[in-house]
């Protein structure tokens, strides 16, 4: 059936991109400015950064019948099983009602081992979502945050209109690969949107996977963009990269937040020490694949550095659980609205006994809806960090 109402799709129907990019095919949502992306062409960060992740369409309109056609970018890496689709989660008035995805888009093929990728061409792909609730009301359409997405076009069977911005709170997140969505199953799932969704709060999620690394250009965009709360989740990927010593990482954390607070003096900031992961409590980095279990279509994570490298100055996720600590506690004595948050709180050992990481590094769906829940308690409601 073809449908009346005809849009390309347009900036003010896209919430939670820090910047879009026009492309032969559309519109592609960036999490990181263009000036920032020049900084360091990392493939990592650029693929990560151009994922979705906490980016959804949002308007007004009685359709039953929407339509939206997307140009995504699939992932292969190498001779392991094909990823899962992305999903488009929709949201009618705040309650999730379908989820689809797209078969067909580009192909990115990637070798793990040398991170050097291929991208194959691909054609734009229809999604339809028929049988919404008849009435007036605001439909979202989450868009899939492990999958690069250039939005197309709008259609539907009655007119629609952009969703204004403002009303709600704009709560600012940054992180890791675990605050980007990895291994949760849809974008409605990962717990950063599950927080936002139980708080009632406008989310900008700019959780980078591998890319959690203290950047001077992430804060300087953290610092110029809107908020009214910010967090911050790191530690996880200094450790994953075996990036810095100790002697460079409090000089470090502190000039980040001092970044940050130029633009932000006053704005309540939490900052979260990494979640529990048994590989790096107390062994460093670097984190690498097991190359054996990846010749079997596996994916596993191991640490490559030892116990007795933290004499040396290496981090565990120990350590910078008490550097974080310190450094916070240190300077809320002048600062009265920045906090400290230890991420075990959000998933802890007992967590990883009734929800493992199946490559001992990234929650699945279940422990992400958990995180999410007690981050929502913990600094959201009455009385916590940033209520």
């Amino acid at each position: 059936m073809t449908l009346a109402f005809h849009s390309p799709v347009t900036p003010d129907l896209i919430h939670g991109a820090v910047e879009l990019e026009r492309t032969e095919a559309g519109l592609l949502p960036h999490r990181l400015p263009a000036w920032a992306r020049a900084q360091y062409p990392d493939p990592q960060l650029a693929m990560a950064e151009a994922q979705p992740s906490g980016v959804r369409l949002a308007f007004s309109t009685a359709a039953t019948v929407v339509e939206l056609v997307a140009l995504p970018t699939k992932r292969r890496y190498g001779d392991m099983a094909p990823r899962p689709d992305g999903n488009y989660d929709v949201l009618v008035d705040g309650q999730l009602v379908q989820r689809a995805s797209a078969a067909g888009g580009k192909v990115m093929d990637i070798d793990m081992l040398s991170g050097t990728g291929k991208l194959r061409p691909g054609e734009p792909q229809t999604l339809r979502f028929a049988g919404l609730p008849p009435g007036d009301k605001t439909v979202e359409i989450w868009l899939p945050h492990d999958e690069t997405t250039e939005l197309v076009a709008l259609h539907a069977d009655a007119p629609f209109s952009p969703l204004a911005a403002g009303g709600k709170r704009r709560w600012l997140h940054h992180g890791s690969s675990i605050s980007q969505g990895s291994n949760a199953t849809n974008p409605a799932g990962i717990w950063p949107v599950v927080a936002a969704r139980l708080a009632g709060v406008d989310l900008m999620n700019l959780g980078f996977g591998g890319s959690a690394l203290l950047d001077p250009f992430t804060a300087r965009t953290i610092r110029d963009l809107p908020a009214d709360v910010i967090s911050l989740k790191l530690g996880i990927n200094i450790v994953n990269t075996d990036l810095m010593r100790l002697r460079a990482f409090g000089p470090v954390v502190h000039g980040f937040l001092d970044t940050i607070r130029e633009g932000h003096p006053a704005t309540p900031l939490l900052v979260i020490s990494p979640t529990f992961c048994p590989i790096h409590e107390t062994i460093p980095g670097p984190t690498m694949f097991d190359g054996k279990e990846l010749k079997k279509g596996r994916l596993l994570y191991r640490a490559m550095g030892n116990d007795a490298e933290r004499r040396q100055g290496k981090l565990t996720l120990g350590v910078i659980r008490e550097q974080l600590q310190k450094i916070v506690q240190q300077r809320a004595l002048a600062d009265a609205n920045l906090h400290y948050l230890d991420g075990r709180e959000l998933y802890g050992p007992e967590d990883y006994a009734r929800y493992p990481l199946s490559d001992e590094l990234h929650p699945g769906a279940e422990a992400h809806r958990l995180i999410g829940e007690r981050f929502c308690t913990l600094a959201f409601r009455a009385g916590a960090f940033i209520s």
